[in-house]
């Protein structure tokens, strides 16, 4: 499945739009106690299980973006956005959620 931030796909005609896409991903206030509890792995400003857990959770909205997107059929998702947004009570948790246009190209 092809997945691009551009609203086409090079050497590609999208032939049908089969309607918008999206999946999500939520990291928990365990999440945030862990990482900060291992002070210790930042090093020079960055935290590496930090970003290990950003990944994943990213990996993981393209990837029901995905799953969405092949359930209709489609050969590509153009337009993906991906947002970060902190939710829940006290803002304890981060999700991550991507969108996009599912199309069919010729």
């Amino acid at each position: 499945m092809i997945l691009t931030s551009t609203d086409s796909v090079e050497g590609h005609r999208v032939t049908e739009h089969l309607g918008i896409v999206s999946g999500e991903a939520i990291l928990g206030a365990n999440v945030f106690r862990d990482l900060f509890a291992n002070i210790k792995d930042i090093l020079g400003g960055r935290s590496g299980a930090y970003e290990k857990a950003l990944k994943e959770a990213r990996d993981t909205a393209l990837q029901e973006l995905q799953n969405e997107a092949a359930d209709r059929g489609a050969h590509a998702v153009v337009a993906v956005d991906l947002d970060y947004e902190v939710i829940g009570q006290n803002g304890s948790m981060l999700m991550v959620s991507a969108n996009g246009t599912a199309v069919r190209l010729g």
